[in-house]
């Protein structure tokens, strides 16, 4: 079944509030509605679901991968090309610890970087419905719905006092 977007432009926020859970007594699930707003507002203030993230993951697996490519290229090189002197260890630990620092920093930087854009999603091609009065302090509640409930949605938002109600073509 095909499915359409419907937005809906609240002034205020209680407004907004109010659709959402107008929204879910109506049958639509949290996964079906975005908010959209200029304005910060603390997570679930709209009783919309929290989004789960695993941007933690990332600086540990960029440091674990850092340390080991770090630890190779600097023992791989002193035993490929051993310089013994006056009886010296051929590792010498006070350099690696200096390059395997560095390497681990590098893998942890690098992979956060790539994991705030992976949990950003950037780049969002199809953005959706979108109204520029979002930018000026209005509050937008995103649909996506069945066709055959684009009205239902259409007549929630309007008796929840959207000021404008736009639907996807």
């Amino acid at each position: 079944m095909a499915s359409k977007q419907v937005l809906g432009i609240f002034k205020t926020a209680d407004d907004a509030a109010l659709a959402t859970d107008r929204l879910k007594e109506a049958g639509f699930s949290a996964q079906d509605y975005q908010v959209l707003t200029g304005a910060p507002y603390p997570e679930g203030a709209f009783g919309e679901e929290i989004p789960k993230h695993r941007l933690f993951a990332f600086p540990f697996f960029g440091a674990a991968v850092g340390f080991t490519v770090a630890i190779l290229v600097t023992a791989g090189t002193q035993i490929s090309y051993p310089l013994v002197t006056g009886g010296k260890p051929i590792l010498a630990i006070p350099p690696m610890a200096i390059i395997t620092y560095e390497g681990t920093m590098l893998g942890a930087i690098i992979m956060t970087i790539i994991g705030v854009i992976f949990e950003s999603r950037l780049p969002r091609p199809f953005t959706g419905l979108y109204d520029t009065r979002i930018t000026e302090g209005y509050i937008g509640v995103a649909l996506k719905c069945p066709d055959d409930r684009v009205q239902a949605a259409d007549l929630v938002f309007r008796q929840s006092g959207a000021e404008d109600v736009k639907h996807e073509e």
